[in-house]
């Protein structure tokens, strides 16, 4: 078994490697046809630009690093050719900012000059990619099965591994994930290469050439599926454990890629039937109202739906089930904490700064995304551009930018999941999540859920503190015996599922106020057996 271990880690680190090198790596050729559609598109009208841009990129054999940089670079000079006239034209002026440019700027053109091996043998890069990294996780995670020995939890020295508590291997897991981020996010002109490995993919579901965001979707859904096979062999001795890894896996892979790439075979909107403003910022942005309310019948379903989701059904499920059926049995954020982040959630701090800085930093988020789309809405029913200046110099375009810059792209991507080997799994859903933010509002003041515990039985193992992802001393709740109704707790279970001696247990009580955070009775020795006494006197 430990053979066919070695052997998963060697297939996948060659996975891997080949999906990291192929970055830098490959050719590139701009043809006159593909630099003159890029030109309109673009809406160029700097004639500086275009003439030197084509002297040097056009018909030219050059890296993904090579192009981009002589893109950006010939922008750059015709800017300060513009501004160096006596009269400026600021029609001829290339507005680019450095988190759009290359994305935005760049991309297209680079996505479409790419030429040799990686376009020619699609399929077989796939395979020395996604294929060659699934194949080989599966075979490192399928023999813990009869390696780990009977079922039930096991702790196997999580604090003292370097990948599970800090240390180098730690850092550099980090350091891959926070760099495919930054380069998913701000520079997806230089993962061509990676992208076409799901070209055919892509293809085959909506008829469309991969994207960066459709690798993404693809990779997500990969990783999830092998790191549940890891979830259903490690909590194989807890069956809502088992089923809820099976949900939170469907979610993700039907309604959050599946589905969508065939709405979009189709000629409808991209839409993600189970993502929920505020969590789904962009959902009352005037270019995604215009693409609904456009689409017909529908488009107006989607519309409904996302409000009604979003104003009902989100607070009344929270209501009766606690945070928990969204955040740990739907969300793809979620789903991906639970499967590829499980073997660091025992890296969140449990301290009280933590939980300050948490209360703080997530309802600010909440604050932040709530004033963002009402502007957006006043703008667009009242009919003023985006860009239109409101007040201090800003527009409602600059705020819808800053937030999904920070909060979108650098807050839930780079740090919320780069940052897993170092701040745990559930940084985003912790600390940034709005969504979580409203639904934890509901949960704390009225909802039926909670965890119950049972002080008389807790032997202060520490097992529920180490594995609570969100932060919570479980333990301390269980010594006292007192119900946990923590706005931040996602209900996951798994305090439960590692406690030895069934101390929590995850309800849906009566709604009954003050009676859900009262502290209960603690049985100990001798009071054990006057309770009995005093029942059987009954």
């Amino acid at each position: 078994m430990k053979t066919i271990k070695n052997i998963g880690y060697i297939l996948t680190f060659l996975g891997f490697a080949f999906f990291v090198g192929s970055i830098f790596t490959g050719t590139y050729k701009v043809t006159p046809e593909t630099y003159k559609s890029w030109i309109e598109n673009k809406g160029v009208k700097s004639e500086h630009f275009i003439r030197n841009t084509k002297n040097k990129i056009v018909n030219k054999e050059l890296s993904a690093w090579e192009l981009s940089s002589k893109i950006i670079s010939s922008a750059k000079a015709s800017n300060e050719y513009q501004h160096s006239q006596p009269e400026v034209d600021w029609n001829k002026i290339l507005h680019l900012k450095w988190s759009k440019t290359s994305k935005e700027f760049v991309y297209p053109l680079v996505r479409e000059s790419a030429i040799g091996w990686f376009t020619n043998n699609t399929g077989l890069w796939f395979f020395l990619t996604f294929g060659l990294a699934i194949i080989g996780g599966l075979l490192v995670f399928i023999p813990d099965y009869k390696l780990l020995g009977p079922a039930g939890i096991k702790n196997n020295g999580i604090f003292q591994h370097s990948a599970t508590n800090r240390g180098i291997i730690g850092f550099i897991t980090a350091f891959f994930f926070v760099g495919f981020y930054i380069f998913l996010y701000f520079f997806p002109n230089y993962i061509v290469n990676p992208i076409l490995a799901v070209n055919g993919v892509s293809k085959a579901l909506s008829g469309n050439p991969a994207s960066q965001w459709f690798l993404y979707g693809f990779m997500y859904c990969s990783v999830m599926t092998v790191f549940a096979v890891r979830m259903f062999i490690k909590y194989r001795h807890n069956k809502y454990q088992m089923i809820r890894t099976a949900v939170v896996l469907f979610f993700q892979i039907a309604f959050a890629f599946l589905i969508p790439e065939i709405l979009v075979a189709f000629n409808k909107p991209w839409f993600d039937f189970k993502n929920a403003w505020p969590l789904n910022y962009t959902f009352f942005f005037d270019w995604n109202l215009d693409s609904l309310v456009n689409s017909g019948n529908l488009g107006v379903f989607m519309l409904v739906w996302g409000i009604v989701l979003t104003a009902i059904i989100v607070p009344v499920m929270v209501y009766f089930y606690g945070k928990r059926w969204y955040c740990s049995w739907v969300c793809g954020c979620g789903g991906l904490a639970e499967t590829l982040g499980d073997p660091y959630r025992q890296l969140s701090d449990k301290s009280l700064f933590s939980w300050k800085i948490e209360r703080w930093l997530i309802h600010g988020v909440l604050v932040f995304a709530t004033v963002m789309t009402g502007l957006t809405l006043y703008v667009y029913f009242a009919e003023i551009p985006s860009w239109k200046e409101l007040f201090w110099g800003i527009s409602v375009y600059d705020i819808q930018t800053w937030y999904g810059f920070f909060i979108g792209s650098i807050f839930s991507g780079v740090i919320g999941t780069g940052f897993y080997p170092i701040l745990g799994n559930r940084v985003w859903c912790r600390f940034g999540c709005p969504l979580a933010a409203y639904m934890g509002l509901v949960q704390r003041f009225k909802s039926r859920f909670r965890i119950t515990t049972n002080g008389g039985q807790c032997i202060s193992c520490g097992n529920c503190s180490t594995y609570c992802e969100q932060g919570i001393d479980v333990r301390s709740y269980a010594q006292k015996g007192q119900n946990i109704v923590r706005s931040s707790c996602v209900g996951c279970g798994v305090c439960s599922a590692v406690c030895p001696r069934g101390v929590l247990k995850l309800e849906n009580g009566p709604d009954t106020g003050a009676s859900r955070t009262e502290i209960s009775d603690v049985l100990l020795g001798n009071d054990i057996d006057l309770l009995n006494m005093t029942k059987k006197n009954d």
